[in-house]
């Protein structure tokens, strides 16, 4: 099995990393240094990996120009759709894009923003 690693640029990798472990309903933990953390469902499996702009001289991680998440869209697919729901309402002022039917997947699906600007879908794993 092959496995994509979705690595973000973020400000402040330890805020980042409590604000989607919180989102997913992901249990307490911290990231493994204050430059790069993995955001690990409870399997094992790496769902989103975080790095701190400017670390490492990464070339696309050097600063986030023209602005963070341009042309990329996060999209989560979970279980616990409602309580996501409500653990985003705690996270964000409000949503981008409030719960609603989704035509091509079949399922409910809500939009935010994360502490960086980057674009969350948040998806219903059934329908």
């Amino acid at each position: 099995m092959k496995r994509l690693w979705t690595i973000i640029g973020v400000a402040d990798v330890v805020s980042s990393f409590g604000w989607y472990r919180h989102l997913l309903g992901l249990p307490e933990a911290s990231p493994a240094h204050d430059w790069f953390g993995q955001i690990v469902d409870p399997d094992g499996t790496v769902l989103l990996c975080l790095h701190r702009w400017g670390d490492h001289e990464h070339p696309s991680l050097i600063g986030p120009e023209p602005s963070p998440g341009n042309g990329l869209l996060l999209f989560f697919r979970v279980d616990d759709f409602e309580q996501a729901l409500e653990r985003a309402r705690s996270l964000a002022p409000e949503l981008d894009e409030e719960p609603h039917h989704n035509p091509a997947t079949g399922t409910l699906e809500f939009a935010l923003r994360d502490p960086d600007g980057y674009r969350v879908m948040v998806s219903a794993l059934e329908a």
